[in-house]
């Protein structure tokens, strides 16, 4: 990469902890020549902010009560406004080898992308379940996402992840930055902005990052209730990239296969985790019709429901 190629890389963090150690070391031997980290941080109680220092990243403290996944982010991207490219990462996303970001960016450069997603592999700490999610969605091919895309691709063609991703600051201030009303998937969200206005996004499959969860049944219902939340308020995406009605079928006949062969014992835990992602979404996609009350029980971001961005 080009010295002359200005990288900001952003962290959200919230009480870090142990992984938080480990993802910051690995994007200390990340960093190059024009390289700058910033880690926005909402008052951990722990020793994230001092974790961060001791690898001189700049920290910036927001308040909890101003958390907001896509209105965050904005501040990130603003505070890296005189830099080429930005790259966000989570706290629990560690970068699997020391040219992750340099890959990732180049990728962008190369192919002339406004952003831009990494590989995600399983921690070594994660169950087959898991580490099938992370297998099955993020392929060995890397993808250029266009127009072009969605006919093949449906609402794939929009899928981006934050958790370890980068953006052309130039294109992302034209497009609009992120939205701050959302509950969660900002990312998708401005793929899809992306998208119809022209520009192209991207998967590089050759950067990547570990970042996994072993989610309970319950936790992946929220999570999926929440995802039903965002499309019901964001119908145009689903309008607009019309989704693609085999994904399901083929990522629970790939589960089980993986599983018979790594932990046929997880095969039931499998199906109750794929039931309750299917309930908690439909229900998500129905909120406004649940008691307000149940809705925050129901969902993983129970913040937001008392929040500016919901109020606003």
């Amino acid at each position: 990469m080009s010295s002359s190629v200005k990288v900001g890389i952003a962290v959200v963090t919230y009480n870090g902890g142990e992984i938080w150690q480990q993802a910051a070391q690995a994007i200390h031997q990340n960093c190059q020549p024009g390289f700058e980290v910033v880690v926005i941080d909402s008052q951990s109680r722990d020793n994230t902010q001092q974790v961060a220092r001791q690898y001189g990243f700049t920290v910036h403290e927001i308040p909890q009560s101003e958390f907001n996944h896509g209105g965050t982010r904005n501040v990130a991207m603003e505070l890296f406004r005189d830099k080429d490219y930005v790259v966000l990462l989570t706290q629990d996303a560690i970068l699997d080898t020391r040219d992750a970001v340099a890959t990732l960016v180049n990728f962008m450069a190369e192919n002339d992308l406004s952003a831009a997603y990494g590989k995600q592999l399983p921690h070594r700490d994660a169950n087959a379940v898991a580490a099938h999610a992370r297998y099955f969605n993020y392929g060995s091919q890397s993808l250029i996402n266009h127009q072009e895309s969605i006919p093949q691709r449906g609402i794939k063609t929009v899928f981006m992840s934050n958790s370890f991703s980068a953006y052309k600051v130039a294109d992302f201030q034209r497009i609009g930055g992120f939205p701050t009303g959302t509950i969660l998937c900002e990312d998708m969200y401005f793929a899809a902005k992306a998208i119809q206005q022209n520009y192209k996004t991207g998967y590089c499959a050759d950067a990547a990052a570990r970042h996994s969860h072993n989610y309970s049944t319950i936790e992946e219902f929220k999570r999926y209730f929440d995802i039903g939340v965002f499309h019901y308020d964001e119908p145009w995406i689903r309008k607009e990239f019309n989704g693609v009605s085999s994904e399901g079928s083929k990522f629970i006949k790939s589960e089980i296969s993986y599983l018979i062969k790594h932990n046929p014992l997880l095969l039931p835990k499998a199906f109750a985790n794929n039931a309750a992602k299917l309930i908690g979404y439909k229900l998500g996609l129905k909120y406004k019709s649940l008691p307000f009350s149940l809705v925050k029980k129901m969902s993983m971001h129970r913040r937001y429901w008392d929040s500016s961005a919901y109020n606003r």
